[in-house]
């Protein structure tokens, strides 16, 4: 399985349209074996996916990501486990443990009215991206 994260310095980039590059993950058996960091060479949003497409990934772990990009991701068969941020290792990590924790909605803008922050209703993200 190849699991991709939008990459900045070590940590999960938080605008997936407009990461500049992703850390695309190999992992078997619950396990990475090998990673590398590759450039979008100025790839946006409509072109993302395609781009993972290119690069094999089965699931793309991230910060914020627009419907758009959502319903690409969808249509290129990737999986979506969004709201996550900090170390990309780490969270990588906890996806394939089956703890990581992140909000249950991928991008802030429909609150329907309701007072809440983003990130309130956390869920466990392990079961969206394991084969």
């Amino acid at each position: 399985m190849n699991i991709a994260v939008p990459y900045e310095n070590g940590s999960v980039f938080q605008h997936f349209g407009h990461t500049e590059q992703f850390k695309i993950y190999q992992a078997e058996n619950g396990a990475v074996v090998s990673s590398q960091v590759v450039d979008t060479n100025g790839s946006g949003h409509g072109a993302l996916a395609g781009f993972l497409s290119a690069h094999k990934v089965d699931c793309l772990l991230c910060g914020g990501i627009g419907g758009g990009a959502q319903a690409a991701l969808a249509e290129a068969g990737i999986q979506l486990c969004a709201g996550c941020s900090g170390d990309a290792d780490q969270r990588v990590s906890e996806l394939l443990a089956g703890t990581l924790t992140c909000a249950a909605s991928a991008t802030c803008d429909h609150h329907h009215g309701e007072d809440h922050s983003c990130g309130q209703h956390d869920h466990t993200c392990g079961g969206h991206c394991h084969h």
